[in-house]
């Protein structure tokens, strides 16, 4: 029993040291990789250091859930190919101990960070995500200067928006100015420009100083005394260069949450279920609101028509025998009864209140998708907490036994096996993902299509491992591929002869029916 537990720990121990060496490597790459996204905001910007170390604390803190797994894949991958690698393993196997007791003390560490994964993503992820958004947005809306577009109209500025057509960035000079201002109201606004300008903050990050060249000024001059006069005065100035100077705050300031807080992402499990809860209950009285509101309608329709029935029929019945008969007609026969006139107007009619339906229709479907939507991001990030703590113990079913088998240490074939794990799982994962959110798969299939495909490949490497047989025999994919060849010709070989044999049997059965005539 003693000897267990010297090696339990020995085996412990070599697997902690190099699951932290993993784990370093696995974020720093992942961070990499999740930087590219948003250098564009992060250069250049004048950003203070603390808030850049907080920025990339929190994406540290997002990326830890998904940097476990493949840490874990890639420590136990190199631990027991080390352990195979230094014939350390066969003598644990000469001893009486199986693969499978060897591999129990990393099973509870692996349960322990699976456990840990779930933790920070049920606890400690949600507020890194939201602190991130903020902290994300706060830095968009820094130096407006820096994230005027070209081509498009920008709305980062108070009260303006500009457009530019050609940007310099060396020299910091806008080409092709239209700036759009408004003040009280539209009869207020002014139209500015420019054939070149520059956006500069002041000193004291409480203005934006522009500064034009060659360009005009078109400015609306209305008064409070015109009243609603159709003519308004205006204004026109040509100049060769003007300084404008601008009300805008752009120190770093945070911006508030309450537009980002309703991301799935930044919320617990308790919270996700207590909000699509309540947003169920808010639609299911909107659709109840819809369907009384149909009920109503139809309703009014049968009480007009039975009024209106009634109505027709004791005024014919007055004017004329042929009341009755005439009710009997078809709907093309009385609209052809109908002069010129009176057809447009029940042409247009009919066209009014089909417009108003598909309109009414639309804002139902648009209500109701935007429910259905917030529910499905709510339900994939409730799935994502659990799969990805779980692939934390697929991952070790996975490298552990490729380990043992391998014998392979070292950073070559563990880390390209990792690699290539890693990578079909976030493949299956992304597309589930993707087709969950458009409402093309289930978002319990979407979610766990990648682990349903890990899984068995889990329990096939680890069964093999543990009856010491190889994982990936040649002479038995050899044979499963000469068996398929073999099969594929029966198939073409009976494909191309059945034409022929059913003539064939045409042609005996019409020389037997011949025969017996």
């Amino acid at each position: 029993m003693r000897i267990f537990k010297k090696l339990d720990l020995f085996i412990i121990k070599q697997f902690l040291t190099l699951l932290m060496g993993a784990f370093v490597i696995c974020q720093f790459v992942l961070m990499m990789q999740f930087l590219w996204k948003y250098v564009d905001t992060l250069i250049g910007k004048g950003i203070p250091m603390d808030v850049l170390a907080q920025f990339f604390w929190y994406m540290g803190l997002i990326l830890v859930p998904q940097a476990l797994p493949l840490s874990i894949l890639l420590a136990s991958l190199i631990t027991f190919g080390n352990l195979g690698e230094s014939v350390e393993l066969t003598a644990i196997k000469a001893a009486g101990i199986s693969l499978m007791q060897a591999f129990r003390p990393l099973i509870i560490v692996s349960c322990i960070i699976m456990g840990v994964s779930f933790y920070f993503q049920n606890v400690i992820g949600p507020n890194a995500n939201l602190s991130f958004a903020q902290l994300l947005l706060s830095m968009k809306q820094k130096s407006p200067e820096l994230e005027i577009p070209e081509g498009v109209f920008y709305d980062g500025i108070p009260g303006s928006n500009v457009y530019v057509q050609k940007k310099d960035v060396e020299r910091g000079m806008l080409y092709g100015l239209m700036i759009y201002r408004m003040t009280d109201s539209f009869e207020d606004a002014a139209i500015i420009l420019a054939d070149s300008g520059k956006i500069q903050s002041t000193a004291d990050k409480q203005h934006l100083l522009l500064t034009l060249n060659s360009g005009e000024w078109f400015e609306n001059m209305r008064q409070s005394g015109l009243g609603n006069q159709a003519n308004v005065p205006y204004r026109r100035e040509t100049f060769t260069e003007k300084t404008l100077l601008i009300d805008f705050n752009s120190d770093f300031d945070m911006v508030e949450t309450a537009g980002i807080a309703n991301d799935a992402r930044s919320k617990s499990l308790k919270k996700i279920a207590h909000d699509v809860d309540s947003v169920n209950v808010e639609y299911d009285s909107i659709g109840r609101a819809f369907l009384r509101q149909e009920a109503f309608k139809l309703k009014m329709v049968q009480v007009t028509d039975s009024l209106t029935t009634k109505e027709e029929l004791s005024e014919r019945a007055k004017k004329n025998k042929q009341a009755l008969t005439a009710k009997q007609k078809s709907f093309d026969e009385l609209y052809e009864d109908q002069t010129e006139q009176r057809k447009l107007a029940i042409i247009q009619t009919a066209l009014n209140d089909v417009r108003t339906a598909k309109m009414d229709a639309e804002f139902k479907a648009a209500v109701t998708e935007e429910g259905d939507h917030f529910e499905v991001m709510h339900q994939i990030e409730t799935f994502n907490k659990f799969t990805l703590s779980l692939c934390c113990l697929i991952f070790f079913f996975i490298g552990a036994p490729l380990g043992a088998v391998i014998r392979k240490g070292g950073l070559g074939i563990p880390v390209l096996i990792s690699v290539i794990v890693f990578i079909t799982y976030m493949i299956l994962d992304t597309m589930g993902y993707r087709m969950a959110r458009g409402h093309f798969w289930a978002v319990w299939f979407g979610k766990l299509l990648a682990t349903a495909v890990l899984a068995p490949l889990a329990v096939f490497v680890t069964y093999r491992a543990n009856k010491d047989l190889t994982v990936f025999n040649k002479d038995v994919f050899i044979k499963l591929f000469n068996n398929l060849k073999k099969l594929r010709r029966k198939i073409f070989r009976y494909v191309l002869t059945m034409p022929i044999v059913q003539k064939l049997k045409a042609r005996k059965a019409r020389t037997d029916s011949a025969n017996i005539g």
